[in-house]
This record gives structure tokens, C-alpha cells and sequence, in this order.
């Protein structure tokens, strides 16, 4: 097996997406837009093979006519998701696993965002493609699901080994950091993230599983319930998501 390789694109104004490169093969991880995909793909002399979808929000498929076209890649993605997502080659559940350039990838429930949103665990390229769950300093707001989902949901990947990197499906770190402070204003590792992601060109994401178990405040509830009149994480955590929202 040849080593893994993931390359972050950014898209449209704050999306990302990811190219997984292993045993001569290329995978991507949602499609925003086609264009900087097909350009980065150019650049690098790779064809690509395979299109993993998290959701079906416009900003994370909206680039998959264009790109299956030139392409002709093999489309994946959720069993539950499949009636409002593009025509799927493969429809995967939760729970089981697929092949991802050439790699095991095992499928997770993380609805909350959306419901039928999943994630792709890639073990042996220590990686996990998140999409709008779990983010960089964040999560997504919950526009289908309830807290107790999205925090569920968490959990799922909150319990993957810490030095997963987590490969999440926007730019949100400034507002998101911003909130993370404003609730966790003691946290030291939490300041120096962003002192660094702010002095650095590079995407913010992806970030070790355990760098946002140290920074997010979304998996810090437990730590932060005290004085939050929470009786259990899964309620600070839906108390956190409340005011973010409204931040």
C-alpha cells in the first residue's frame, strides 16, 4: 500500500474540499465546485475515481454534474440521503465500510446538520472526512436534527484515535474561534490555535482530533456545564449550540 496523501481545496467563498491520493488512486470529499477540484487535479496529474458525498447541501454537491462529467468518477454516499442527493453508484449505511482509493473507509452516522449526514473514517490515512458535523473550533448548526443527535454524534467521532485528522467541510474558524473564546476565555491551547490559524495562510482545516478536543468548545461540555445549570454534557452541549447560534 502506498502512503496516503489528502490535499485540501478550498471552494466557493468558506467550503473545502478533500483529495485522498493512495495506491495510485484519487478519491474526493464533497464537491462544492468543480472548477479549483479540476484545476488542483490538473496540477497534480492525478484522474479522479471516486466522489464521497457527506450531505446534500448544495455547497457540498454542487459541483458533481461537472466534475462526473469530465471525469466520470464513481459516486457514493448515504442510503437515507440518497432520494435528495445526485444519482448514486454505491449507497453506503452507517455502521458498514466501503473502499476509498484503494483504502478501507468505514462509514459513520453524525446527523444533527442534516439528518443522514454521515462521515468517512479512513484509518490507514488517519483521517476522517466530517463534512459539516464535527468542524474546525465547531459544528454544524442544526437545521434538521436535535442537539441530542448532533451530540450522539460527536461522540461517534469524538471516540476515533486522537491523532485522526479531522477534515471538515468549512472555513468558520474565525467566527467559530470567536464564540470558543468568548465561552472557554481561560483556555490557553484554545488562544494559540488562534493566534495561529489568524497569522497563517494555510486552511485551518484539517486538525488533529485531539487538538479540537483541547479547543472545541462543542466537545468540551463537560468541562464547560459548571455554572451552566446543564445536568449532563448532552444539555451544555445544546445550551453551547444555542447561544452560538445566536452569537
Amino acid at each position: 500500500m502506498s502512503q496516503a496523501e489528502i490535499v485540501t481545496i478550498r471552494c466557493l467563498t468558506d467550503n473545502y474540499a478533500y483529495l485522498l491520493r493512495a495506491n495510485g488512486r484519487t478519491a474526493l470529499f464533497d464537491a462544492p465546485e468543480s472548477g479549483p477540484i479540476l484545476a488542483m487535479l490538473k496540477e497534480r496529474g492525478w484522474q479522479l475515481e471516486q466522489i464521497f458525498l457527506t450531505h446534500h447541501h448544495d455547497d457540498h454537491i454542487g459541483g458533481v454534474a461537472a466534475l462526473v462529467s469530465e471525469t466520470g468518477a464513481q459516486l457514493i454516499g448515504a442510503a437515507a440521503d440518497a432520494h435528495r442527493l445526485p444519482d448514486l453508484d454505491i449507497a453506503v449505511e452507517p455502521g458498514g465500510s466501503c473502499e476509498a482509493a484503494g483504502l478501507t473507509a468505514h462509514v459513520l452516522d453524525v446527523s444533527g446538520h442534516t439528518v443522514g449526514h454521515v462521515a468517512f473514517h479512513v484509518p490507514d490515512a488517519n483521517a476522517a472526512f466530517t463534512g459539516d458535523s464535527l468542524m474546525a473550533l465547531g459544528c454544524g448548526r442544526l437545521f434538521e436534527g436535535d442537539p441530542a443527535m448532533m451530540w450522539e454524534s460527536l461522540q461517534r467521532v469524538n471516540a476515533l484515535p486522537g491523532d485522526t485528522l479531522i477534515c471538515s467541510g468549512h472555513d468558520y474558524c474565525a467566527s467559530n474561534g470567536a464564540f470558543a473564546l468568548s465561552v472557554d476565555e481561560n483556555n490557553d491551547a484554545l488562544r494559540r490555535r488562534i493566534e495561529e490559524t489568524a497569522a497563517s495562510e494555510r486552511p485551518c482545516a484539517p486538525a488533529t482530533l485531539d487538538e479540537e478536543r483541547r479547543t472545541n468548545p462543542f466537545l468540551r461540555a463537560s468541562e464547560l456545564a459548571a455554572g451552566r445549570d446543564a445536568a449532563s454534557p448532552a444539555e451544555a452541549f445544546a445550551t453551547l449550540r444555542r447561544m452560538k447560534d445566536s452569537f
